[in-house]
This record gives C-alpha cells, sequence and structure tokens, in this order.
C-alpha cells in the first residue's frame, strides 16, 4: 500500500469518527430535534449512513457500531440494540454507496429514506422481540422520521460541499480589493 494512501485514509477514518462525535454531541445536546412536533430527527443515524455512502461497508460497519454503541450508552437503554440496527444499516448504505452512483440529492435521499425505514423496523423489532417496548402503530412517525432524516440529510450533505467554495469565493473577493 502506497504512503500516501494510508494517509488518505487516516484523514478518512478521523473525518468519519468526527461526523459521528459532532452527531452524537448534537443529537444529545439538542435533546431530539423534533420536525412538524411528532417527529424525532437522527442525527447519528444520518451521520453513519452518509459516511457509509462515502467510504464504503467496513467503515459504514465500523461507523455503525461506534456510533449506535456510544448512543445506546449515553441514552441509558439496552446496550447493543441500536448498535446492531446502526452497524447493520451502515454496512447497507456502504455497499449501497459503492454499488451505485449516489452523489447526486435524490439517490441519497432515497438511501436516507431506506436507511431510516430499516433502522426503524429493526431498532423496534428487537424491543418488541426481547418483550421490553411496545410500539403501537409507529407506521406514521417512522414515516415522518424517514423523510425528516432524509430531508436534513441532504441539505446537511449540501451545505457542506457548498462550504468550500463559499470559503474561496471569499478568498479571491478579498485578494481583488487589494
Amino acid at each position: 500500500m502506497a504512503r500516501g494512501h494510508r494517509g488518505a485514509e487516516a484523514v478518512s477514518s478521523a473525518a468519519a469518527l468526527a461526523a459521528i462525535l459532532i452527531a452524537i454531541a448534537l443529537q444529545t445536546t439538542l435533546g431530539g430535534l423534533v420536525f412538524r412536533g411528532s417527529t424525532a430527527i437522527d442525527l447519528v443515524l444520518i451521520a453513519v449512513v452518509l459516511v457509509a455512502i462515502k467510504s464504503g461497508p467496513v467503515t459504514g460497519l465500523l461507523a455503525g457500531t461506534v456510533a449506535g454503541l456510544l448512543q445506546d450508552a449515553l441514552s441509558g437503554g439496552v446496550l447493543g440494540i441500536g448498535g446492531m440496527a446502526k452497524t447493520i444499516v451502515g454496512f447497507l448504505a456502504g455497499v449501497l454507496g459503492r454499488q451505485f452512483i449516489v452523489t447526486a440529492p435524490l439517490p441519497r435521499f432515497v438511501v436516507l429514506l431506506m436507511a431510516t425505514g430499516l433502522h426503524a423496523a429493526m431498532f423496534m423489532g428487537l424491543y418488541t422481540l426481547l418483550n421490553l417496548r411496545q410500539f403501537p402503530s409507529p407506521y406514521t412517525a417512522v414515516v415522518g422520521q424517514a423523510f425528516a432524516n432524509a430531508l436534513v440529510g441532504v441539505m446537511a450533505v449540501t451545505l457542506i460541499e457548498w462550504l468550500p467554495g463559499l470559503v474561496d469565493r471569499h478568498r479571491v473577493g478579498r485578494i481583488l480589493k487589494r
């Protein structure tokens, strides 16, 4: 493996970890963003899916594991259920990111939509299967969360991709004013 390639992987891993930690910090600080009064936005899931799309299935799996276990530990629930759900979702989102071109807003929206639905099905399914909690008629909440997560995720990526160009234009503008 070339020396420069390892450096790029280290930066990618550090960026993925930073994205997850920022998402966890925002999620715990804001106490669950609510969209239209009833749908909680899962910033950690959004970060895992976006990291997986960008970096592939192995990184998605690792990001999902770390993010899910950290979120489980901080939430006080059963340790591992959210971790397992986010691990599987991260892996599958990474596979989709490698097999298909998921760089435009619409494909990202669809992947985030499907990932949220799958995550909710696994999370609620495991809790129900273990008889720890019941979720009576969660369909509208899950659909609302899926659309909210997809919208926030696409907006976040658009903003992140737009910022470097804005900084460059600002620099050029300052140089031209001199």
